[in-house]
């Protein structure tokens, strides 16, 4: 680490108190092991590069979907011409695979395997893909294991190991190396600068009601990552070179909540997802909405919404989060309405000071009827109310 960190660090943490006061953050402490002693938890912030994500991330660019390409024409332009055949036939059938016929995003599937491994290099990746028990044993002992997804990955290994051998052809490193690293690094250091004033990691234990792995939250800058920000593996995520530092604080409290619960083996926790399934208003959203955004199961949507209500609950307390009514009127074409609902249950409940976690209010919610048939579309129009305008029109 540089001294330039080190100082940036120090100067952050002298910072530390008076920023958590101006914004009404303070620490939560935690009864130490021994004793009566009580001591601080703190948050360990890590921010830096990573080859082999942002590789990852750029097969979403080569793929030529225009999701994608709003955001990153001039890459496309730059690396799409020199594809070889063989390459951008592997791209498509990754495309076809993980997102056409999966419904899921094809950054953060492999991203989200490979951060099992511990793969730096293009050789390295290759190799593992070539061997993959080594990471099957590491991915099963991870929250994220099931035999589909597995099943899914080795489907396209093949494919996979294509694209990361035609990235040795063009030097990909050596491009990353000189050209993409230094813009990172740079943005990586001002960013841990902004960010360690924030101690997040009592308050999502708080909100989830079960510790984290890690006090360290370990942020990977990227160049090729938007618009995602992507969970991985244990307490780390992926943002982009792009985004300011509240959005990054956002996104590392929302991805450190993934998964809120554990839903196999939980028949309380299924009966509350078989009794929000007869929502019609609901079911609309999961059903009907864009795919492109993902969260296209029923598990997957609830899953999501309960983290976006927690995550708004928690930027409230640290003073960074966008007006809840705004947010998701914008947020992936409105869609996010069990997150609507659940957000306005939680602050009437004051949540979390009846419940010991997101899962033990789910049920109680359920058994005291306040998410049947109709609950999600009151709430919703609660916090939408429609006025007429003199010509006519309807506003928010």
């Amino acid at each position: 680490m540089s001294l330039k960190m080190n100082v940036t660090i120090l100067l952050a943490a002298i910072l530390q108190f008076g920023v958590m006061r101006a914004t009404g953050v303070e620490s939560l402490p935690v009864e130490a092991p021994a004793g009566d002693r009580v001591v601080e938890r703190r948050t360990n912030w890590q921010v830096e590069p990573s080859f082999k994500y942002d590789a990852l991330c750029l097969i979403n660019v080569l793929s030529g979907d225009p999701f994608y390409l709003w955001h990153y024409a001039k890459a496309y332009t730059d690396f799409f011409p020199k594809l070889t055949a063989e390459a951008k036939a592997a791209v498509a059938n990754l495309k076809r695979i993980i997102k056409d016929q999966g419904g899921g995003i094809i950054s953060a599937q492999l991203c989200l395997f490979f951060s099992a491994s511990d793969d730096e290099t293009l050789d390295q990746m290759i190799a593992t893909l070539d061997r993959p028990e080594t990471l099957k044993d590491r991915f099963a002992r991870t929250p994220y294991w099931s035999e589909a997804s597995w099943d899914r990955f080795m489907s396209i290994r093949g494919d996979l190991a294509t694209v990361l051998n035609w990235y040795k052809s063009i030097e990909l490193e050596n491009h990353w190396r000189v050209n993409v690293r230094p813009v990172a690094a740079a943005r990586a250091e001002e960013m841990l600068a902004e960010v360690a004033a924030f101690n997040i990691v009592p308050l999502i234990e708080q909100h989830l009601g079960r510790p984290l792995e890690s006090e360290t939250i370990t942020v990977y800058m990227l160049t090729y990552s938007q618009p995602h920000g992507i969970k991985i593996t244990g307490t780390r995520f992926l943002t982009d070179v792009a985004w300011p530092f509240q959005t990054v604080v956002r996104n590392a409290v929302h991805e450190m909540m993934h998964p809120p619960y554990t839903l196999a083996g939980d028949a309380e926790l299924r009966a509350v997802l078989d009794a929000i399934s007869k929502d019609a208003f609901l079911m609309n959203k999961v059903e009907n909405h864009n795919p492109l955004f993902g969260y296209n199961t029923l598990e997957g949507f609830v899953e999501e919404d309960c983290v976006q209500a927690l995550e708004q609950l928690i930027n409230e307390q640290l003073g960074i989060a966008e007006d809840a009514a705004r947010r998701w009127a914008k947020s992936d074409d409105g869609m996010h309405v069990l997150a609507v609902a659940l957000y306005r249950l939680m602050k009437e409940e004051k949540y979390p000071s009846k419940d010991g976690s997101i899962r033990d209010f789910l049920i109680r919610m359920n058994h005291e009827g306040r998410l049947v048939e109709g609950s999600v579309q009151m709430h919703h129009r609660a916090m939408y109310t429609v006025d007429k305008q003199d010509d006519g029109r309807t506003r928010p």
